[in-house]
């Protein structure tokens, strides 16, 4: 503020006015964008299994995507306020059947997740501790509510979106959409004499289809979280046409996921965004903040025709409603 009226004192009358109105809007215009953080186990990486991205409206409505393994706990000094979390499938990377000790303990090509979090899980921990709502489709809903009851929590702060429908967290439009993988509760996860019988016959619990996620933010944005699902012909009807998401998170880690070249086609033929981040890589993909050539990261970014972005732990992102990031990319 200080240089600023400095700025504004210094420059001729005619040059004041226009400077004090250039950053006077361009201020207004930082604040309307949404901002995006990556919660990965390294500061400054993209790392192996960094999966966990805070997404927060310019109301301040923050809500936390697939908490996984590298946020340590309810008590990750990075998460601040959470109101709501929400989870693309049961798999323990992306819900948190375990997690990290603490940011940045290990390194990006060996990091480890000491911290059991079964049977609750990392995202019903962060729920209950944040008071923040768990938002999925699916039958993942009740399973959440189960996990939270049992706690002392609230099951009514699990809340279902059905494929097509939306709630309202704060300022931010919930949409779920269709995703193409699996989506099995493990025995672990359950517990008891079920969880062990399960465990015994390699079976997992049938928790409905996995979900993607549309956000619409109070400033126009419209998002599309992918989760790990593959190719779908819905990623063009209802993602792109019906409702037209400019920024896209993206998995791009092979075998178990979409990987590199499939995921740019989606990009680049069915979604056709202004930009995308990458995720789910499934392998160190930065080093010193840079990309590593050769990996996952790599060959998409050189396939992609829309700027790509990296989700480097700890590293804030804002985007205007066009899905043009200003700032932190």
């Amino acid at each position: 503020m200080k240089a600023f009226f400095s700025a504004i004192k210094a420059a001729p009358p005619f040059a004041a006015l226009l400077l004090a109105t250039t950053m006077i809007f361009g201020s207004l215009a930082s604040a309307a964008d949404v901002k995006i953080t990556p919660l990965g186990s390294q500061q400054g990486e993209f790392c192996q299994l960094d999966r966990a991205l805070i997404l927060e409206d310019p109301d301040g409505t923050r809500v936390l995507y697939d908490p996984g393994r590298t946020v340590a706990g309810a008590a990750d000094p990075r998460l601040g306020k959470i109101d709501a979390v929400l989870v693309s499938h049961m798999h323990g990377d992306h819900v948190g059947d375990k997690h990290i000790a603490a940011p940045g303990e290990g390194t990006c090509q060996e990091t480890s997740f000491p911290v059991n979090s079964l049977p609750n899980t990392n995202t019903v921990d962060i729920a209950l501790a944040k008071n923040a709502k768990i938002v999925t489709g699916s039958e993942m809903p009740s399973f959440f509510a189960g996990k939270l009851k049992a706690l002392g929590g609230d099951p009514k702060m699990s809340e279902l979106v059905r494929f097509g429908a939306s709630r309202m967290i704060g300022g931010i439009t919930v949409t779920t959409v269709p995703a193409v993988h699996s989506n099995g509760i493990s025995g672990h996860m359950i517990g008891g004499e079920l969880g062990d019988m399960l465990n015994a016959a390699g079976l997992t619990a049938y928790a409905g289809p996995p979900t993607g996620y549309v956000l619409t933010f109070s400033n126009g944005l419209v998002v599309y979280l992918s989760g790990d699902t593959g190719i779908t012909a819905e990623q063009e009807t209802v993602v792109r046409d019906h409702y037209k998401a400019q920024l896209v998170v993206i998995n791009i880690g092979d075998t178990f996921t979409t990987g590199p070249a499939e995921a740019a086609w989606v990009v680049n033929h069915l979604i056709k965004p202004q930009a995308v981040i990458v995720s789910h890589a499934n392998q160190p993909s930065t080093e010193g903040g840079k990309i590593i050539a050769g990996t996952r990261a790599d060959q998409f970014s050189k396939l992609s025709k829309v700027p790509v972005h990296l989700p480097l732990s700890g590293r804030e992102m804002s985007f205007n409603a066009r899905g043009k990031c200003t700032g932190g990319c």
